[in-house]
């Protein structure tokens, strides 16, 4: 079956095609200069980790409803990843794998903090507990680049860890937003108050970007003023090298977009397409809107052509409903966030180093969220600790960044979610080459599927491939048992007869 909603030409869009006809234009390209090493010092890093966004989100992934004009035309300028892969399918396990280059199943670190001590018994099995916290004798991406005289902040969602484990406490000099919660009550200023979840709170924004105490901005939006706030660093400390590890609350709930925004997109609905939420699009239609002004402002400070730019998200997109309506689709992916089918872990990545990547290519090859902090390391021409090093999960993905076709070595990647969520019951799963294999841990029966052939997963080809399945099934247990990955047990209160 014809992939029609899969990775397109940007070519296509007239719009497109002008911004970046302005952008080249700004920015002529000498073959004879390799601007990320000829400049003095290490290059500036942007990583921009969106939260929840889903593979077909995006523009240049082939959304239909979604306008993503700002993401589409920095997609033109570096390289895009068709099988990106985020390290888990919910977000805390992720964004712990992102400064540890470890896989969340060797962190025991393998749902959200909230849930990490369980509390669920009324399933067949007893999700295990695990950590609620990113140990501090980890050595974290951004101790390394802190040691290697970068200046360090963190922008917004954290997640991975109370008060005695925030970002302060593992590498980074600068902390904006970071809360113990997972997501805002709201998007909008005060960004607390009587709404959703409304015991949670965003704190350290009462003031203004420039410090003044201002509680008259009614209309804020958190997407904006995150922005802002990395504007601000990235102005402050242009003559360093600043590491921004900027982690967006969006496109996460509560589903909240700019009135004015909604309106536009809930006139543009039209039956067929997959995307149906008009207040969803209005929040990728602002991430996009946020990405231009990084994007500009880099240009403006001239030091776009000194800056790493990763564009990635922590998880699947989530397609169960919020206020009675479905929020996402992933299609043609399979499933959403908590699941370990296609559309539960794969998602947009797109990196731009410049005088290295070749503007507006493409690469198949696999990768996952693990990868980042050795190709950082790699970047910056720093070695990191050598006792974490060792124990990387990920690869350096620069061999793959210089020529997108690069004939790398094939890899197996790992994924364990030993919980339960509305996408999935407790599973482990593998992918080798085109190959995957999940194995679903209450009954443990297994399914197959050949991704190159059959993207959506809909073919379990496990009873036609039998030694394919066992040679994965094979290496998924065995890695389940190098990382002790913590596995659920059976709940002897479990009725029998719901049993089947």
């Amino acid at each position: 079956m014809k992939n029609t909603r899969g990775l397109k030409s940007i070519s296509r869009s007239a719009m497109i095609i002008s911004m970046l006809l302005l952008y080249f234009s700004c920015h002529p390209a000498d073959p004879k200069k390799n601007v990320a090493t000829n400049r003095e010092g290490p290059p500036n890093i942007l990583l921009i980790t969106v939260d929840d966004l889903g593979w077909a989100d995006l523009g240049c992934y082939g959304a239909d409803l979604h306008e993503t004009p700002n993401v589409d035309a920095f997609a033109a300028t570096g390289q895009t990843f068709t099988d990106a892969y985020a390290a888990a399918s919910i977000c805390s396990p992720t964004r712990a794998s992102l400064l540890t280059s470890k896989s969340p199943a060797r962190l025991n670190m393998t749902i959200w903090r909230e849930a990490a001590t369980n509390s669920l018994f009324d399933q067949k099995l007893i999700p295990p507990d695990v950590s609620a916290n990113l140990p501090l004798d980890e050595i974290t991406l951004a101790e390394a680049l802190k040691a290697g005289g970068y200046v360090t902040a963190h922008l917004g969602k954290w997640h991975v860890g109370d008060g005695a484990h925030f970002p302060e406490l593992q590498g980074f000099d600068i902390n904006v937003g970071a809360t113990v919660w997972g997501c805002p009550p709201t998007f909008f200023y005060p960004y607390r108050g009587e709404v959703y979840r409304s015991s949670r709170f965003v704190p350290d924004l009462e003031r203004s970007v420039n410090g003044q105490y201002d509680l008259n901005r009614d209309g804020e939006y958190l997407t904006d003023r995150l922005t802002d706030e990395a504007i601000s660093i990235m102005e402050r400390f242009k003559e360093e090298s600043f590491f921004i590890n900027l982690s967006y609350y969006t496109v996460h709930t509560p589903i909240e977009g700019k009135p004015e925004i909604v309106e536009y997109y809930q006139k543009k609905l039209a039956s067929g397409m997959s995307h149906q939420n008009a207040i969803y699009a209005a929040m990728v239609h602002s991430l996009d809107e946020n990405i231009g002004k990084l994007m500009h402002k880099l240009d403006e400070l001239d030091v776009a052509d000194h800056t790493v730019v990763i564009f990635t998200s922590d998880n699947g997109g989530f397609i169960n409903e919020w206020d009675g309506q479905t929020v996402t689709d992933n299609a043609p992916l399979r499933s959403g966030k908590g699941a370990l089918y296609e559309g539960g872990i794969r998602v947009p990545t797109i990196i731009r180093w410049p005088g290295i990547t070749t503007p507006n290519t493409t690469s198949d090859y696999p990768i996952s969220t693990p990868d980042f902090y050795p190709t950082l390391l790699e970047m910056a021409k720093l070695k990191g600790d050598p006792v974490q090093v060792a124990a990387f999960d990920g690869i350096s993905l620069v061999p793959v960044l210089k020529n997108p076709q690069a004939d790398l070595k094939q890899r197996a990647l790992y994924w364990h979610y030993p919980h339960y969520y509305p996408t999935t019951t407790p599973v482990s799963a593998i992918r080798l080459g085109d190959w995957k294999l999940l194995e679903f841990l209450e009954d443990n029966h297994v399914e197959l599927y050949n991704l190159k052939e059959d993207i959506g997963e809909k073919n379990n080809l496990e009873k036609a491939n039998p030694e394919k399945a066992k040679a994965l099934l094979h290496a998924l247990s065995e890695w389940r048992q190098q990382v002790n990955a913590p596995l659920p047990r059976p709940n002897p209160e479990y009725p029998k007869d719901k049993e089947s």
